[in-house]
């Protein structure tokens, strides 16, 4: 396929290309190092003639990390699971948009749940060059089907950033025929209330032919709800609230980055959930289009918003949250005992993990909390709300 220059710097690679990719992350001895530690006991050139072998960044994922997220679910969560009941065309490209837990594990644990539910193919990733730490993570992103978004720019850079990965991702889904997926929000809703950036919305209508709400249709947006039921990196969330209050203009270095990848690969999950909303198309075809930009981009962001609160899934510790904060049992009915007293221990062993030498317990505490009661607090209000 004929993929125009000017996506050359942000794409992923293309077939043709990841041969001589494969050979320069091979001779990179960190990136040989990272292999022989996620695939123990293998040679690195078995794993190299096993890499040579894949013809497409599809076969690379198949091949290597397919196993490796599994292996993860395996050893590191009580069992995923991804619901696509409510898409009736698994050979339609769409735009999922997502809360955002997990740097890493929420694309990737999308493409097994896609994969596994008998998809045709994986999605494209947008993913912050703010996280591509090392030479080598550039190149191994862009060949697990990632696409690269540019931060740190300057107002009019931004501005011609956005305007190319929209037209990016209008081509990935019009001409290339892939899926992609973004997060709802630039980085992840650290106290886990999850709400959809206009910003986003507007970058997606920058590309495209028509009107806003034409462009929007062409994207085939599919909210997608993400639900662990414990977030590893919690505490390290938790962490960066005080770190905020305390020092005026904190600012998370790369090493921060990296302990957070890794502390959310490796760190229990218990049960986790993806639920596929339905494509908001239809409803955007019902929106007044006369409506001004900004009433339009808000009533948008409502709508994604209440698809992914209402398909939330709960746990129990999302109800123990809830009334440890608001100091009642409202939803004593909703957990045992057993479940309380886990719970309130593994806050307690998270707690105990942060590393600040003024630790503020109580302020830490109820940021914890509020990240698990603030689901709960969203959901529910689409409970009684109509879906905008």
């Amino acid at each position: 396929m004929n993929i125009p220059a000017e996506f050359d710097e942000i794409r992923p690679y293309s077939p043709e290309e990841l041969p001589q990719i494969f050979k320069e992350l091979l001779a990179d001895p960190s990136f040989q190092a990272v292999l022989t530690n996620i695939i123990p006991g293998v040679p690195v050139e078995m794993l190299a003639a096993k890499l040579y072998q894949c013809k497409t960044n599809l076969d690379v994922q198949k091949t290597f990390f397919h196993k490796l997220l599994h292996d993860i679910i395996d050893k590191y969560s009580d069992g995923f699971d991804m619901d696509t009941s409510s898409l009736s065309d698994k050979s339609r490209n769409y735009t999922f948009v997502s809360n955002h837990r997990d740097i890493v594990l929420d694309p990737g644990f999308l493409s097994v749940g896609l994969l596994d539910n008998h998809f045709p193919t994986t999605v494209e990733i947008a993913i912050g060059d703010n996280l591509l730490i090392y030479p080598w993570i550039k190149k191994f992103v862009r060949v697990n089907k990632s696409f690269i978004v540019q931060r740190a720019l300057t107002m009019r850079q931004m501005l011609e950033s956005s305007g190319r990965m929209s037209r990016y991702m209008h081509h990935t889904i019009k001409d290339k025929n892939q899926s992609i997926w973004i997060a709802q929000r630039e980085g992840r809703a650290k106290d886990s209330n999850d709400r959809t950036q206009e910003s986003v919305l507007k970058m997606l209508a920058m590309g495209g032919e028509g009107d806003i709400i034409d462009r929007l249709i062409e994207m085939n947006i599919l909210p997608l709800a993400i639900s662990y039921e414990y977030d590893p990196c919690d505490y390290l969330k938790a962490q960066e609230f005080q770190l905020k209050r305390d020092i005026l203009d904190y600012k998370k270095t790369q090493e921060d980055d990296l302990k957070n990848m890794q502390t959310g690969l490796f760190g229990p999950k218990g049960r986790v959930h993806f639920q596929v909303a339905s494509c908001i198309n239809e409803e955007l075809e019902k929106l007044d289009r006369s409506l001004s930009k900004p009433e339009l981009f808000s009533q948008i962001s409502a709508l994604i918003d209440w698809r992914i609160h209402a398909n939330y899934r709960m746990y129990p510790g999302n109800y123990i949250a809830h009334d440890y904060l608001s100091g009642t049992q409202a939803f004593a009915g909703h957990y045992t005992t057993e479940e309380k007293k886990h719970f309130t221990d593994y806050i307690d062993q998270q707690l105990a993990r942060i590393e600040l030498p003024n630790k503020d317990i109580p302020f830490l505490r109820e940021k914890m909390l509020l990240m698990y009661a603030n689901p709960l607090t969203n959901y529910l209000a689409t409970r009684t709300d109509n879906p905008k």
